[in-house]
């Protein structure tokens, strides 16, 4: 790490309190791609002890991460919000066999969604919720999805809208009846206490693909002008060609997040020192940077606050 000021850790969650921890002594910052919980609070212990000017910020990518950039972006137009529903699903734009499934990311991240508790707010009040639990459907430009709770989607978001809101939650979205399958595995037949077995079985059998699609659908309900007002931010993100290599969804999308953050870092618009956990800097900051640039990727935008050399930019 010498001769460099910045760490972005893409690794598997487990190996980041590891490099965390080497960049606190070699006096560099930290971002991570991270929705673990637990690797989150590692990172912001590791961070208690930074030098001034070196700030430690996990869970930068897409869920959480950009996602929580969107919701932000609906939640300050409202005068009163009551309640935030988020929804993202990484999927194979062409689902085959009856998961209607391809692995596009860590199948360690995918299993700790499946098998952990999930944080939500519920009547004001913050609470943990079952994963695989909370089953609802609906369409999007005429397909039909489903989308149930999983962990660690929000990030820090309940500890920043506590109080604020009374209905928080997160759910994964996947292809109608993808669910009922993962519940059989992970429950019933409990292969969440075998992780390792279980990780072993979803490589062995499901592909990979890079023709994916990220879906995410985030609604915002409150008071308007005296109105109970509902708004929506729905996208549909596709995998594209970008110089000589196929990029997947997720790879574009999860780079959107951090690009936004590291041009934050760039800015010197990130706090001085020590943990960053929450999003509430990210999101407020990237939504006031003055000359944000619009992400675009296959006829959509969203102002995500790049501001540095479009070379970062996930385009």
């Amino acid at each position: 790490m010498k001769g460099y000021d910045t760490v972005l850790s893409a690794l598997s969650f487990h190996h980041n309190p590891t490099v965390a921890r080497a960049a606190l002594e070699n006096g560099l910052s930290y971002f991570d791609l991270t929705e673990d919980v637990a690797t989150s609070d590692a990172v912001a212990k590791i961070a208690e002890s930074a030098a001034d000017g070196q700030i430690f910020m996990p869970q930068c990518g897409l869920a959480p991460g950009f996602i929580s950039i969107v919701a932000n972006d609906l939640i300050k137009w409202f005068e009163r919000i009551e309640s935030v529903k988020m929804r993202v699903g990484a999927l194979p734009q062409f689902p085959t066999g009856e998961l209607k499934y391809n692995l596009t990311w860590s199948t360690d991240g995918l299993i700790n969604e499946y098998c952990n508790p999930c944080e939500a707010i519920h009547a004001g009040r913050k609470i943990d919720v079952l994963p695989l639990e909370g089953l609802e459907h609906f369409s999007l430009d005429g397909v039909r999805y489903e989308a149930f709770n999983t962990s660690g989607g929000l990030g820090t978001m309940c500890d920043t809208l506590v109080g604020q809101v009374r209905e928080l939650n997160y759910k994964t979205v996947r292809y109608v009846g993808h669910r009922d399958l993962m519940k059989v595995m992970v429950d019933e037949l409990r292969m969440s206490e075998h992780r390792d077995q279980l990780k072993e079985i979803l490589e062995r059998a499901v592909p990979v693909t890079f023709q994916d699609v990220v879906v995410t659908f985030c609604t915002v309900t409150g008071l308007r002008k005296g109105l109970l007002v509902q708004k929506s931010d729905a996208r549909k993100i596709y995998h594209q060609q970008i110089g000589d290599e196929l990029w997947s969804a997720i790879q574009i999308t999860t780079a959107a997040g951090i690009c936004a953050v590291l041009d934050l870092h760039m800015a010197g618009r990130l706090p001085r020192r020590g943990s960053s956990l929450t999003h509430r800097t990210v999101e407020r900051r990237a939504a006031a940077l003055p000359d944000a640039r619009a992400f675009a990727a296959n006829g959509w935008s969203a102002d995500l606050g790049l501001t540095g050399s479009p070379d970062i930019r996930a385009r």
